[in-house]
């Protein structure tokens, strides 16, 4: 068997190929039974594996994630395809086209002063072609997927709010709105209502991801790190205890907060 890398063309049909086997009359009895629709929770599981191997920074692990996406990707095209729908080489000619067309300062002789102008042009660029396709909604909203995760649709909102010259003007005024949400999520406390607590709850945390989009911080990628850190920090804690002899469950509060902090000193020693 080589051993020599196969090109783009010839893993595309080694895997539609596959699939073909798959869903053929002697194939696999689960996978003749999918459809688009029952593969959807599938991908979003996928991309959610992706995304996490891309963040662990294990190139491996992307490598087996990617291709598990895109054997996904590739089953869905080839189900559309078998209904006369479009197949995977229409989607992919149309991306590239959507692409060049919404990157006239790459590949033609369009200029963009800045980031915001470059930002300005897809915009346009994305109402021109729902003009040109009238079955495609004007609406601010419309592309919005509504099963997002809530911080992503959340960004995603502010976003597209703001292309529509929908937002505060200032990133001082966000600061105060965000200082104003947190005042009105303590009075929603003192009250002791509980559904208007979730709410203004809410209200606060749609405020700071406004307030990050603004520093170019993402809220959904900015919790996962923090998530993540007191998780490693947590396991480091537990393993600190251990070394020191300690049952790390019966320490009263104070002695896990005096192992927390030796971690996080850890952390900062060169």
């Amino acid at each position: 068997m080589s051993t020599e890398p196969s090109t783009p063309d010839y893993a595309l049909h080694r895997l539609d190929d596959v699939i073909a086997h798959l869903i053929g009359p002697d194939g696999c009895p689960w996978d003749k039974e999918q459809t688009p629709a029952t593969l959807a929770e599938y991908l979003i599981e996928e991309c959610f594996e992706l995304v996490d191997a891309v963040r662990s920074g294990q190139a491996a692990d992307v490598c087996e994630e990617l291709g598990d996406l895109l054997f996904l990707l590739a089953f869905v095209s080839r189900l559309y395809a078998n209904q006369g729908a479009f197949t995977l080489p229409d989607a992919l000619d149309g991306a590239s086209a959507k692409m060049i067309r919404r990157h006239p300062h790459v590949f033609n002789d369009a200029q963009c002063a800045d980031r915001q102008a470059l930002l300005d042009n897809w915009e346009r660029i994305k109402r021109e072609e729902k003009a040109v396709n009238p079955e495609k909604s004007n609406d601010v909203f419309a592309g919005l997927p509504r099963s997002l995760p809530p911080l992503t649709k959340a960004y995603r909102i502010h976003a597209k709010a703001a292309a529509a010259n929908f937002t505060w003007p200032e990133d001082e005024e966000v600061e105060r709105q965000v200082e104003a949400e947190w005042l009105e999520l303590l009075d929603a406390q003192a009250r002791g209502d509980a559904a208007d607590l979730e709410r203004e709850f809410g209200d606060h945390l749609f405020s700071l991801v406004e307030f990050g989009r603004r520093k170019g911080i993402k809220a959904a990628a900015a919790l996962d790190a923090a998530a993540n850190r007191f998780l490693d920090r947590f396991a480091r804690m537990e393993i600190l205890a251990r070394e020191r002899g300690l049952d790390f469950k019966a320490l009263p509060l104070d002695g896990k907060d005096a192992l927390w902090e030796a971690v996080k000193a850890a952390e900062t020693r060169p």
